[in-house]
């Protein structure tokens, strides 16, 4: 296990190196920020680097092997409502304890302290990305082409997007970009291959992969909502 951790850390050290260096030349040439600053953000840098590699590690030899697993148990119980059940609860529970999830709502109140939306939003990306992960699963189940499930996705998308507060909008498609995140992702995907590996006569590409578009569409078409019914 010492060996995996030492490859994803060097993993997360090359993706957040040049991320590190810009900020490093930047201060050089540029920002010139009180030197105990900068130390702090290299000090915070080296912090999320260990984290990520744990938590990368985490979800290899623990989320993605359980996932598949579970995935893979689902057609066998006989039951559509299982399926959908299962899936929604999979899917809400990891978009409300996705970290991107939470930067987004810290983020929201740090512009607009004490607006209240913070626990509604998580809700409501949590509903709506569990939602988005079942519906994706019926998808699977009764072969419907995933074209059908994009083309209504973003085509309610472009019509709410003219009826959507102005303030609401970039929050709503922020909100789908961030429910795909460093959990979700490996938890959606590892769920879809298990389950459809057990299905017989059915292509492991075309049937394993697209519920990530699927569910991200979820927190934007859900916040669309809520600004139009609440306006």
């Amino acid at each position: 296990m010492l060996q995996d951790f030492q490859e994803t850390l060097r993993e997360v050290i090359q993706a957040i190196g040049p991320i590190t260096l810009v900020i490093v030349i930047l201060q050089i040439a540029v920002l010139k920020t009180p030197p105990y600053l900068f130390l702090q953000s290299l000090i915070g840098i080296g912090m999320a680097a260990l984290g990520i590699a744990f938590f990368l590690l985490g979800v290899r030899i623990g989320l993605l092997p359980m996932g598949e697993a579970i995935g893979g148990e689902l057609p066998n119980r006989g039951s559509v409502l299982f399926i959908v059940v299962s899936a929604f609860i999979f899917g809400f529970v990891a978009a409300v304890a996705e970290p991107g999830v939470h930067v987004l709502i810290t983020l929201i109140d740090a512009a607009a302290p004490n607006n209240g939306t913070a626990g509604p939003l998580v809700l409501i990306i949590g509903f709506c990305v569990g939602f988005l992960v079942a519906m994706a699963m019926l998808r699977i189940v009764f072969g419907v082409p995933i074209e059908y499930l994009f083309a209504a996705g973003y085509g309610s998308i472009i019509l709410l997007s003219f009826f959507t507060p102005p303030e609401l909008l970039p929050i709503a498609f922020d909100a789908g970009g961030v429910s795909a995140g460093l959990l979700t992702i490996p938890v959606i995907l590892a769920l879809g291959v298990g389950f459809s590996s057990v299905l017989g006569g059915r292509s492991s590409l075309s049937e394993s992969f697209g519920l990530i578009g699927l569910a991200s569409m979820g927190p934007i078409i859900g916040v669309m909502l809520a600004g139009v019914l609440l306006q």
